[in-house]
């Protein structure tokens, strides 16, 4: 019996199964645990405080998920040559165990946020000042990979916010004032400007709703027409720090803001007053009627008109069941051998209604 073909199909069926449950390959040294340095630090200065925020490594420098965290140290230096951070300024601790599992199962990383409070006594009145910030991530035996990317940021004395800051709802909008700030010495390196926030009380989205440069005046005004009527804002202001120094892109960071003033922008303001009006009578061959045109008025939120009539020693009567739309109108309800006195007045689209026009007349033969 030939037994040839028997052994080449065992001998194939041998070598699938020893390609398929896998074969030990080359051992691999231990892994140093050091977490992936930091990559995506980021810092905003606001005053004298600067916040710091990054991602959390969740990787080792040799390829593991990283399981075991140590603190972080906070490094700012005034060198920017430094590779290390020899004297940390803080240590932020290790998020818990079970969020740092969770982390490295799901391969996210999570955001960590640390505040500096700057002394002022490493503040600048140098334009060129700056500050040089890192952090280092450690493993649970204190060793890091090395220092994150680093980020630049003022070191130059920040000015207070402008004093006396008022907010008023008028009917041209929300009107803004404050007191100039006098001790501010401004030069080609270092200029100043106000900035005004407006937040959504509903939705606390904020906007810039203007800036003004410094200047001589004692009482400085920004007019918001931006907003709506009938919600509620807060409105703030701030120094902005205009930093320009030869060789550098431009700088900029926000000093403190002043205290918040709730607005409720409750429209009370009626439409001006129509004016040019004018009555003219037409009823030769046809029945009679006295057309009326004035001048229309522009306001945004302009709902239309009512017209008023009365006769010599009677009292007026709106003569328009429903709102006007546009600057004239037909008054076919006239008799012969009577005089008419009309006025108009403009009404807004939530019932504001402004005073009455100067009043036109017209006699009907």
């Amino acid at each position: 019996m030939n037994l040839a073909p028997y052994l080449k199909r065992a001998l194939w069926a041998t070598l699938l199964s020893l390609t398929g449950c896998g074969v030990p390959g080359i051992p691999r040294p231990p892994s140093l645990d050091l977490p992936q340095p930091v990559t995506d630090l980021r810092a905003v200065r606001k005053g004298e405080e600067v916040f710091l925020a990054w991602a959390i490594p969740t990787a080792t420098t040799d390829g593991p998920r990283l399981r075991h965290l140590g603190s972080t140290q906070i490094c700012r230096s005034t060198d920017s040559a430094a590779t290390d951070c020899a004297r940390s300024i803080a240590s932020v601790a290790p998020p818990p165990q079970s969020q740092q599992a969770n982390s490295a199962t799901r391969n996210t990383n999570r955001q960590v946020t640390f505040t500096d409070q700057l002394p002022p006594a490493i503040l600048s009145s140098d334009p060129a000042a700056e500050f040089f910030y890192a952090v280092s991530v450690l493993n649970q035996r204190g060793r890091s990979a090395g220092l994150s990317n680093k980020v630049i940021v003022p070191a130059v004395v920040a000015l207070p916010p402008p004093s006396d800051f008022r907010a008023q709802v008028t009917a041209d909008g929300v009107l803004l004032s404050w007191t100039g700030i006098s001790q501010s010495e401004e030069t080609a390196e270092l200029r100043n400007l106000y900035r005004v926030y407006r937040r959504e009380e509903a939705t606390r989205a904020d906007m810039i709703v203007g800036e003004m440069p410094f200047g001589a005046l004692r009482t400085y005004l920004i007019l918001d027409h931006s907003f709506e009527w009938e919600k509620s804002y807060e409105y703030r202001a701030t120094v902005v720090n205009l930093i320009h120094v030869a060789g550098r892109p431009e700088t900029q960071f926000e000093g403190d803001d002043t205290p918040s003033i709730r607005v409720f922008a409750h429209d009370i303001f009626p439409p001006a007053v129509p004016s040019g009006l004018q009555a003219v009578f037409s009823g030769v061959g046809q029945q009679p009627f006295v057309d009326l045109i004035w001048a229309p008025d522009t306001e945004p939120d302009l709902a239309g008109y009512y017209v008023y009539r009365h006769e010599p020693g009677t009292p007026e009567q709106k003569i328009n069941p429903e709102i006007v739309k546009t600057p004239a109108y037909r008054d076919t309800k006239v008799s012969p051998g009577h005089t008419y006195f009309y006025s108009v007045s403009a009404v807004d689209v939530r019932g504001n209604e402004s005073a009455h026009s100067a009043e036109a007349s017209e006699s009907v033969p």
